[in-house]
């Protein structure tokens, strides 16, 4: 068991999960899975799997998804990425949108393809292989959740060949091995190495039961059999600090050796009950032993030292790690209306409602502080720390009033706070995200009960000795564990009513 990795881990850090991964030449390409966030599907470049810069998204136009109105959970469900004959290929599910889609480009930083409609295939986590002949096979997890049909049985792991053209489907599914029995086989990939052609899925739910499991077989089609030490990749029943290890993707490594990415979570607490960033991008060792692939544990390594991030909004277009809720950042969010500002009018939306107006950045550590200069005028808005309609925290500034809040599962409580004279210019607003225990003025718990939750967030006004703390909130119930969608918190940056304008953010992060 090796205690060291040569990688960082995470590897993409934040609400970044279901990742795939192809090598072309000597670069590497890796794209996650969004829901209904906005752009869609990013894509990461690295030449050495360990430093990675998003170089665009998938889905970053109308027409490409049917999101406006998509629900929760709903939207980009776990991408395969691949790359044959000069054309990159993106096979991916709409979920209780427009179905199953194939998107190609010659660049992986796009444009990409308006998305053909895999004809009359429902189910998830799709991925795409060739046989030695050049038939294209997609084989996926078979959960409808696009024919608009109630929701049956799961139908465990199955696969159709298809003309990647037109999206016509060239046979009948059949059904593939579906793992070691363990609930929820899904995330399918199909390898070619040696003699045999592995089948690569993940078994156990996508929480703490997740895992890895693979079987071989001489056809992209089976007979497959499992192999003899399944699961190959799990954290269950241990305390290792990654845990919900699976979905992964096999990917050789510069050096000729082999390794996997997958999504994993890092729960915090004496209990390690709550994993406030979600499900993120991991990787780990992996080799070939008696034909059989063999993992390595998946080892904690964070980047050394403060992440830092901020902008003036000076640019003149919003970058492609800004996201937003069923709309895209280009139909709510202006870098030209006011130069060296970010501008949202609002629609008189709240965080509650469907399609706020809102530009979202990822939270990637579990200490961190981000804050952010606003000019309200007339308006209403602030920063917030999202996870989904019902699970988010906010502090929001208008007509001299501050207002701190926070909003878990339909319980709703507020702080407020008069600015007073002076206050109609910008003011600053801050989210922090400390470790638990320590009592704040709202009376927050410490000792024994403080630590078993995964951090504190804390609401401010000001900076300096003109600062404010509002609310000391408890962090655990935006969790993966305690909201249950399937994405992570999201910074956002918000507009209620009026015209609001940002003058700077700034998010800085750290792992110790």
């Amino acid at each position: 068991m090796s205690a060291v990795t040569r990688y960082s881990n995470p590897l993409i850090a934040g609400f970044y999960p279901d990742p795939s991964i192809v090598k072309v030449a000597e670069d590497y390409y890796l794209a996650n899975s969004t829901f209904e966030y906005l752009p869609g599907i990013p894509v990461f470049h690295s030449r050495d799997l360990v430093t990675w810069t998003q170089v665009g998204n998938v889905v970053e136009r109308p027409g490409q998804f049917a999101s406006a109105h998509v629900p929760t959970l709903g939207g980009a469900w776990a991408p395969t990425i691949r790359f044959r004959d000069g054309l990159f290929y993106v096979v991916v599910t709409d979920a209780m949108g427009r179905g199953m889609l194939i998107f190609t480009a010659t660049d992986p930083a796009g444009p990409w393809s308006d998305g053909t409609i895999v004809d009359g295939v429902h189910g998830i986590d799709s991925d795409l292989a060739w046989s030695d002949e050049g038939v294209a096979h997609i084989t996926y997890s078979g959960l409808d959740t696009t024919s608009g049909n109630p929701p049956g049985e799961h139908g465990g792991i199955l696969q159709v060949t298809v003309d990647l053209a037109t999206g016509a489907r060239l046979s009948e599914p059949i059904s593939l091995w579906s793992g070691t029995g363990l609930k929820f086989p899904e995330a399918p990939h199909l390898y070619r190495h040696g003699g045999y052609w592995y089948l690569m899925i993940a078994e156990g739910g996508t929480e703490r039961g997740h895992g890895i499991s693979i079987a071989r077989g001489t056809s992209p089609s089976g007979p497959f059999t499992g192999g003899p030490t399944n699961p190959i990749l799990s954290a269950r029943s241990t305390s290792r600090p990654i845990q919900n290890t699976g979905h992964g993707d096999l990917v050789e490594t510069p050096d000729g050796g082999w390794a996997i990415v997958m999504l994993g979570m890092r729960p915090t607490g004496m209990t390690q009950a709550f994993a406030a960033m979600g499900r993120e991008t991991f990787i780990t060792e992996a080799r070939w032993e008696d034909d059989w692939l063999v993992a390595e544990p998946v080892i904690l390594a964070p980047r050394p030292g403060e992440f830092v991030y901020e902008t003036d909004f000076s640019e003149t277009v919003v970058s492609p790690e800004w996201i937003s809720i069923r709309r895209y950042p280009s139909e709510i969010a202006s870098l030209t209306e006011r130069p060296g500002s970010l501008v949202l009018h609002g629609e008189g939306t709240t965080l509650d409602d469907e399609q706020p107006v809102l530009l979202g950045y990822r939270q990637q550590h579990p200490l961190a502080t981000a804050s952010v200069s606003i000019d309200t005028g007339q308006g209403l808005g602030g920063i917030s720390v999202r996870y989904d309609e019902v699970h988010h925290y906010e502090i929001e500034v208008g007509n001299g009033v501050v207002t701190a809040r926070a909003c878990v599962a339909g319980i709703r409580q507020e702080w407020t706070r008069e600015l007073g004279p002076g206050s109609d210019g910008p003011v600053t607003l801050g989210l922090d995200f400390v470790a638990p225990g320590a009592m704040g003025p709202d009376g927050m718990r410490s000792g024994m009960l403080a630590g078993l939750t995964s951090d504190l967030v804390v609401l401010s006004v000001g900076t300096g000795a003109d600062r404010i703390e509002l609310a000391r909130v408890d962090g655990r119930y935006l969790s993966q564990e305690t909201a249950a969608s399937f994405t992570g918190r999201v910074i956002g940056l918000y507009a209620v009513t009026g015209t609001v304008a940002f003058d700077s953010f700034r998010y800085a992060g750290h792992d110790e």
